[in-house]
């Protein structure tokens, strides 16, 4: 599964759980929560190896080019060999694969930069997203303990105030 499916799987989490009144914190289903949270651990590496991909399809590219390149200049030479002006089909051979060369240099380059910043937004995307679902985890926990602990001080109050009654 995608990983902005999940991050909206889990904001939709976020809005089903229940309020808790006269707080901003809610208190969230504990186990699609954590479901989802494993899920998002799986679907990062996913996201992690489209953007490999995207590099190992650059370095073909290159690889191609740089071949076909080779193959242009070694057509040339055999080419001139039997031609009375040989220098001048060399060397434009030559500026030929230097030119396609130097054009694969630049895709491999821009394809390499498109793959960083492709990297770079996703991970950065799902790190703030994971960072704002970890504080309203952390909110939700703190507010469950809060009450936790008024109901046990509420529970020692009566306690200790029936006892003072008998």
């Amino acid at each position: 599964m995608d990983i902005l499916q999940l991050v909206d799987k889990l904001e939709e989490l976020f809005n089903e759980s229940r309020p808790l009144p006269l707080t901003n914190n809610v208190i969230v289903d504990e186990d699609r929560m954590l479901d989802l949270i494993d899920q998002m651990r799986v679907a990062i590496p996913d996201e992690v190896k489209k953007a490999q991909k995207l590099i190992a399809e650059r370095d073909r590219t290159m690889a191609q080019a740089q071949e076909e390149a080779q193959r242009t200049l070694q057509l040339a030479r055999e080419k001139s060999d039997g031609l009375v002006d040989r220098d001048s089909v060399v060397a434009a051979a030559e500026s030929r694969a230097d030119q396609i060369i130097q054009q694969a240099n630049l895709d491999a380059e821009a394809t390499r930069q498109e793959a960083d910043d492709y990297v770079i937004e996703t991970l950065t995307s799902l790190e703030m997203e994971l960072e704002r679902v970890l504080n309203q985890v952390r909110n939700g926990i703190r507010t469950v303990m809060q009450q936790q602990e008024e109901k046990r001080t509420e529970m020692q109050a009566r306690q200790g105030g029936g006892n003072q009654m008998q």
